[in-house]
């Protein structure tokens, strides 16, 4: 006896009826002398929907579906239905040239369907990415471990339906920005795309997925940046914002292309991680003292250096806002906008339109500043205009490219100022690095070991005027669910300082290396980072493990 497949055969049926809605489509377009379009091979365009409600556009049965600048490119099932006429007349009235074309009711339905993609990310433009309230405290309360946003994301993934997979970025970025985090990462590698996040200044896995999702976040995180979508061969930068209530978090993108794919780096510059008050730096109360004369000076220059990531930026900050008062004028020059200080003028560099750090400073010295900040001095002309504002009435903050306080004045050497002046141009030179805080809640009291004591004893010996003891006693990591299982919860400064005293000055005419720089600066007092996180270890905040992360600790004094 035959079989009767009741579904196969329903199946058919549709693709007939479906088959025929089309060929009936074609035939109106032909007759209304309008192109045809089939809505399921082409993108549709979220911009273009987000021209017309969804309900006004079923109302209408239409669907925008393309914009190009001005040009408005519209599916509809009658051109001269009543509401369909009157929305395109609407279109035209904003200004529009509407192109019309004929679609089926089926090819429509898909394009409504993407209305549901548009709830849970609204203004998705280049610079913008604006996430609703209500979606953002959701993310934000839920993710607030590396274990809930891999869980969040694989459920994600595992549901394949649109308005899931749009909301993937959303889910991210909510996720990094829930436990603090600063980078997202994401790699494609062979058959798979590596999802990384940084949090306290280290990189940690947290989930992979397939070619179709990478495609999917990497077209997005162009659109939003302002970046090219046809473009994977070459390097991109680019960057946006999560506008998250009446706070926007500024983050930088870049892509960089590669074996597998183009990968994708995200930094987040959230003002409640850079905002941090002066006396919260972690600085040594020695030098903190020092700095504090040196920032309320009315001229000179204060440099601050170490490499990318180091909190540079964040301390210069917090200089300003402790030394600003509404009879001072502050105004930097930054590349981004990292924090937006009230009362301060602050501009950001545009090398595109050749506003950059040099261009930038000469404008501000026509402002009339008691005080400039100057994001960065990479370059000759910034250097010597940041060095001659010093010298006449202005104070100058700025950071550098060095590994130590030391190497601040070979480099500005090598930048081309003259070193006949730059003892009188620089108050003092600072470097710092971030090391993790020790969890509070789960770190644990132990005996030194012998190779610890050693170390610490060796460095502690080259303190002037032996600041601490070492008891024999360390805090060691564990790992806990407040500190998602890395024993660490948090960053905190390592700093070192430098004044160009009168045994500094005399050597900087002998074009001295860092290290001759060093050896004389010795009897200021001031510690040197080794030393400083030696202190911070042995009182408790962090462990010699991660002062080992971030510092040669076999390096010279």
């Amino acid at each position: 006896m035959p079989h009767f497949d009741e579904e196969k055969q329903l199946k058919k049926i549709s693709e007939f009826h479906e088959k025929e809605e089309e060929d009936l489509a074609k035939m109106l377009a032909d007759k209304y002398g309008i192109g045809y379009i089939d809505l399921s091979i082409v993108s549709i365009e979220p911009e273009a929907l987000r021209l017309i409600a969804e309900d006004a556009a079923r109302h209408a049965l239409l669907a925008p579906f393309r914009v190009v600048e001005k040009k408005l490119f519209l599916a509809v099932h009658s051109p001269q239905k009543k509401e369909t006429v009157f929305a395109i007349t609407e279109f035209e009235r904003q200004g529009f040239t509407v192109v019309v074309f004929m679609s089926s009711m089926a090819s429509l339905e898909r394009a409504w369907q993407r209305y549901a993609d548009l709830s849970y990310a609204r203004g998705e433009k280049a610079g913008v990415l604006e996430i609703s309230n209500e979606d953002i405290a959701y993310f934000i309360g839920r993710l607030k471990s590396f274990n809930d946003i891999t869980s969040l994301i694989g459920e994600t993934i595992g549901d394949e339906k649109s308005h899931q997979l749009s909301r993937l970025l959303e889910i991210i970025l909510a996720g990094a920005m829930g436990i603090d985090a600063s980078d997202i990462h994401v790699e494609p590698e062979e058959g798979k795309t590596r999802l990384r996040i940084r949090l306290d200044g280290v990189l940690r896995d947290v989930s992979f997925f397939n070619e179709s999702m990478y495609k999917l976040i990497s077209s997005r995180i162009k659109l939003v940046s302002g970046m090219k979508l046809n473009i994977t061969d070459v390097a991109q930068d680019g960057r946006f914002s999560v506008v998250l209530g009446d706070t926007a978090i500024e983050i930088r993108s870049s892509v960089l292309p590669g074996t597998y794919g183009e990968s994708i780096v995200l930094r987040l510059l959230n003002p409640k991680i850079i905002n941090i008050p002066f006396g919260d730096l972690g600085i040594d109360p020695f030098l903190k003292e020092l700095i504090l004369r040196e920032i309320h000076k009315p001229n000179g220059m204060v440099l601050t250096t170490g490499p990318t990531g180091s909190g540079k930026t964040t301390s210069l900050y917090a200089f300003m806002k402790k030394i600003y008062s509404p009879g001072s004028k502050i105004i930097t020059i930054e590349n981004p906008i990292e924090y937006h200080i009230e009362g301060i003028v602050q501009t950001q560099t545009d090398e595109k339109k050749g506003y950059t750090f040099f261009t930038g400073l000469r404008a501000s010295l026509r402002q009339d500043p008691d005080v400039i900040m100057i994001g960065e001095i990479r370059d000759p002309e910034t250097a010597k205009t940041a060095v001659d504002a010093s010298l006449t009435g202005h104070l100058v903050f700025s950071t550098l490219h060095t590994n130590n306080a030391a190497g601040s004045i070979p480099r500005l050497i090598g930048l081309g100022v003259n070193p006949k002046i730059i003892a009188s141009a620089i108050n003092i030179t600072m470097a710092q690095r971030l090391v993790r805080i020790l969890c509070k809640v789960c770190k644990k009291e132990d005996a030194q070991t012998e190779d610890e004591r050693g170390v610490i004893d060796e460095i502690l010996g080259g303190i002037v005027a032996r600041r601490v003891l070492n008891t024999g006693i360390l805090w060691r990591s564990v790992g806990c669910d407040q500190c998602n299982g890395t024993g660490f919860r948090g960053q905190i400064g390592l700093y070192e300082g430098i004044l160009l005293d009168q045994a500094v000055e005399a050597i900087i005419d002998q074009n001295p290396s860092d290290r001759e720089v060093k050896k004389v600066s010795r009897p200021q007092g001031i510690l040197d980072m080794r030393e400083d996180g030696i202190i911070k270890v042995l009182a408790g905040t962090t462990t010699l493990e991660e002062l080992g992360r971030v510092l040669d600790m076999a390096g010279e004094r």
